[in-house]
């Protein structure tokens, strides 16, 4: 709390929790969702076997470590839900978690072993799916079957349940209705952070009869958490309310202390956002990152979590347009020089009220397992070599130069960075086009390979916040480089290495944490020695943001990229 807050006993209870600013959410389905916004919601909603508490210490990453959810005890070799080898895990659901259908029904095993087949849907899947399938026994097998199986992504619920229900994953059985037992391919000392993603959310048979994410799914998702969804139109419109079933004895994360949350999703600018919320017409910005005016401290114990690349520019590897150019590292070694980081710093620093920010030289940013400072693509002061980029150019059959499309949000600082982007490499010799999206949309774009695979984008500036902190090289590198070309997918420019697919997989295999780090560090420098990416900033972990005045227990969540955990806040009226 605040010194501005009055000082009480406890939390309120009661009123609507307003929510204003840009964009949507990407996906309202645990299955496909990867983005802060959403995962603010379906924290609501659905729960894991694991999840990470509000804390509002954040010394180190050891501050969020996951904490039983749906599961009665994390498992260990001490109460025999782990075995001494680390391969097996057998985990026991609580009793009295509810789904809220009619008459509501308790959560099971078999809902949870639903929701891991439901990430492998080939209509929109988990844009993280290699956690799962590199580390779950049986799950890659299981997820190329269903990709063989049923190889269209406008494919119907009959035929996305026929497959399901017929085919088991072979390291995930249910023992009964309360036990579920994991079998991994080899040890994985951060598979409880995998767990607590918001993809391994349980799923109800309900599920088996909607498209994942689609119209009608939307209207019929189905809560065991404190609130539920009432009302939601894409890009404009969410509302939730409590639900019912939802027993606080059973849950040891959330709350339910506001009646309702209500997200108004508008074309606004970080400005008119901050208006609102000081006008008491808002209580908290939604996905325009209006902060609060403070003094940037790089110490702050917050920032040795783990910073975001917040943004890098990704090139689409997979782009026909100038006869396959980008799929060619020297082509996209000689863009990387072009890039004037500096100037995006100004855009994001005007912004973001003295975030701390940098710029970024390598895809593993510090606090963050791999991290090691070196720069393959220098320029003077970090504001592009245009000369560079040219005389590169030439070397690689370009001397003409190339036209590039840049994919962008239209929102916030996205148009400024899409534009300076424009500027540098328009002084390299390049022409730009633009492809403005709003922001609601703009995620699900980029992960279809169907745009990139058409050449409809060139290069984009997206960001990326780790999914865990501590032990968590794999968090940058495996969804962001390890060869994808699924839908959901969050190698959005469809990058392939078999060399880094390799390194990737042996440094999984790895169960020594220096030798795992050296391991992260040398993909880091494969990844960047094939430029597959720019990157621009380094981005802290936490951001104070701007918060209305009845705003009371609000907490950021460094793992939903620094957003406030919703379930946990409380509103009190002045009196």
């Amino acid at each position: 709390m605040s010194s501005s807050e009055p000082r009480q006993d406890g939390p309120s209870r009661g009123g609507t929790l307003r929510l204003y600013g840009p964009g949507s959410m990407d996906h309202v389905d645990p299955a496909s969702a990867y983005y802060a916004l959403g995962h603010q919601i379906i924290r609501l909603f659905a729960r894991q076997l694991f999840t990470y508490p509000a804390v509002k210490d954040l010394k180190d990453w050891r501050a969020i470590t996951p904490v039983p959810d749906v599961a009665v005890e994390v498992p260990t070799t001490y109460n025999t839900g782990l075995t001494v080898n680390h391969l097996t895990y057998t985990i026991r659901l609580r009793p009295g978690v509810l789904w809220d259908t009619t008459p509501p029904r308790e959560v099971t095993a078999h809902d949870f072993i639903r929701g891991f087949k439901r990430m492998c849907n080939p209509v929109c899947g988990a844009g993280a799916i290699r956690y799962f399938t590199s580390t779950i026994r049986g799950m890659a097998e299981f997820a190329a079957a269903y990709a063989e199986a049923v190889p269209h992504p406008d494919a119907t619920p009959a035929e996305l349940a026929a497959f399901q229900n017929a085919h088991e994953i072979e390291g995930i059985r249910a023992l009964d209705d309360r036990t579920l037992v994991f079998e991994l391919v080899k040890p994985a000392s951060d598979f409880l952070n995998i767990l607590s993603m918001p993809f391994a959310s349980a799923a109800p048979v309900e599920y088996d009869s909607l498209v994942p994410d689609g119209p009608d799914f939307r209207r019929q998702v189905r809560s065991n958490g404190p609130y539920r969804l009432v009302d939601y139109d894409h890009g404009k419109f969410l509302r939730m309310e409590r639900n019912p079933f939802w027993d606080k004895a059973t849950d040891g994360v959330r709350n339910q202390h506001v009646d309702a949350v209500e997200v108004t999703m508008e074309h606004a600018d970080p400005v008119a956002v901050g208006r609102k919320i000081i006008a008491d017409e808002a209580d908290l910005s939604w996905a325009s990152p209006v902060t609060e005016p403070y003094d940037a401290n790089p110490t702050d114990p917050g920032n040795d979590l783990g910073y975001a690349l917040n943004p890098y520019v990704v090139f689409n590897t997979a782009s026909p347009n100038n006869g396959g150019a980008l799929a060619r590292p020297e082509v996209r070694r000689a863009l990387a020089h072009a890039m004037d980081k500096m100037a995006i710093l100004d855009i994001y620093d005007k912004l973001a009220a003295g975030t701390v920010m940098r710029p970024a030289r390598s895809a593993i940013p510090p606090g963050n397992d791999g991290y090691v400072p070196f720069d393959l693509y220098p320029t003077p002061g970090d504001r592009g070599d245009p000369d560079e980029c040219r005389r590169l150019l030439a070397e690689a059959g370009y001397p003409d130069g190339l036209t590039l499309t840049i994919l962008h949000r239209d929102v916030d600082a996205n148009p400024d960075v899409a534009k300076s982007l424009a500027r540098d490499l328009e002084r390299a010799g390049i022409t730009v086009d633009f492809l403005p999206l709003g922001h609601s949309h703009y995620y699900a774009y980029l992960q279809d390979p169907a745009h990139a695979e058409a050449g409809s984008w060139d290069l984009s500036a997206p960001s990326w916040t780790p999914d865990w902190f501590g032990d968590n090289g794999r968090s940058f590198l495996q969804p962001m480089f390890q060869t994808n070309r699924n839908r959901g997918t969050s190698n959005y420019g469809c990058y392939s290495n078999p060399e880094v697919d390799r390194l990737i997989e042996e440094a999984l295999a790895t169960t020594d944490h220096e030798r795992a780090y050296r391991a992260w560090h040398e993909i880091d420098v494969q990844v960047m020695r094939d430029a597959a990416i720019v990157p621009i900033l380094e981005h802290a972990p936490t951001i104070p943001h701007l918060k209305g005045k009845r705003v009371r227990n609000a907490i950021p969540m460094p793992t939903i990229d620094r957003w406030f955990d919703l379930s946990n806040l409380w509103l009190e009226e002045a009196p």
